[in-house]
């Protein structure tokens, strides 16, 4: 097993909790659901997430927060619709194309990361022809996830270089922790990862980056977020209220680059000396529609929406 699987593999498969209370509050005004279960993804992006679980950011605030570990975008979908979820990270390109298509009835409680210079990258084999996103125009491209923030991102750069990707016939779905086995095995011609994986692969010798996602015309892109159902939401409103703030504090925690260095060895099992070399984005505290329009603007030039959506209305700002 390459040695990026071997350090993440146990995290992809394992599920975490914080906290001990299992009803809501008997007076009232504590939280309706104080056991909830959240999914997330072992990368740089859910740093805050942990920070709130091994803090005890959640549990001030009345929560016991049980994990489950997520592939990408469409299975949080699936598991929010199912009931299986309470709320989920996941990429706004999926929450809002599920939306779209009537999937789901979705609601952004919390922002979660935006893009930064090599946080998202194409990588090709070390040994590669390819210079340019315009060398992969006829090969294919692991992505976590069809149709998601991850083929966006590359239609959207490759555009400036005057490539043309198709969803269908270029990507192809690999899991993040196996990126590096795909890319080794050549059962695909590159990979589109993230932290930590983009740092592993490099390491590892096993690939180099041929086009930074975190530089423009896709710098500083809303990526990912926490959602819930509007059901979900609208029946539990201090629920919500109280993750947010718990979500809040650790977001402005996570603007100190060593508090999510620290977090990262716990819950993608990177070493500290690899997650101190590490590239983060940002951590946003607000959920910003100005933002998050940039996506669906995306969304709009590609395809992925036939229709503008209105972000206002999907978003739940409960304030303190």
């Amino acid at each position: 097993m390459p040695a990026l699987a071997l350090l993440l593999a146990a995290a992809t498969a394992g599920c975490g909790s914080s906290g001990d209370s299992d009803g809501g509050s008997g007076d009232g005004r504590g939280p309706e659901k104080a056991r909830i279960t959240v999914g997330t993804m072992p990368v740089a992006d859910t740093a805050p997430l942990e920070m709130a679980m091994r803090k005890g950011f959640f549990k001030a605030e009345g929560l016991t927060v049980r994990t489950t570990t997520l592939s990408g975008g469409a299975e949080s979908v699936s598991r929010l619709r199912a009931g299986a979820l309470d709320i989920s990270f996941g990429n706004y390109v999926s929450y809002f194309l599920a939306h779209a298509n009537k999937a789901i009835d979705v609601r952004i409680v919390a922002d979660a990361f935006q893009s930064a210079p090599r946080t998202h990258a194409v990588l090709v084999k070390k040994d590669s022809p390819v210079k340019t996103l315009k060398d992969l125009e006829d090969k294919r491209i692991g992505v976590n996830t069809k149709r998601n923030i991850s083929a966006l991102l590359v239609k959207k750069a490759g555009k400036a270089e005057g490539a043309a990707f198709d969803d269908d016939k270029n990507f192809a779905e690999v899991d993040m922790p196996n990126m590096e086995t795909a890319l080794k095995s050549g059962s695909v011609d590159a990979v589109q990862a993230v932290e930590p994986f983009v740092s592993a692969i490099e390491k590892s010798g096993t690939g180099r980056v041929v086009a930074d996602l975190g530089k423009p015309p896709t710098a500083g892109f809303p990526i990912a977020g926490y959602a819930a159902t509007a059901s979900f939401a609208e029946e539990n409103p201090k629920t919500v209220a109280a993750f947010q703030r718990a979500m809040a504090r650790a977001q402005k925690q996570a603007a100190n680059r060593s508090t999510v260095v620290e977090a990262l060895p716990d819950y993608t099992k990177i070493t500290a000396d690899q997650a101190a070399q590490l590239h983060l984005g940002g951590y946003p505290v607000a959920l910003d529609p100005a933002r998050l329009r940039r996506v669906v603007e995306l969304m709009r030039e590609f395809g992925y929406l036939k229709r503008e959506i209105d972000v206002e209305p999907l978003l739940v700002r409960t304030g303190p």
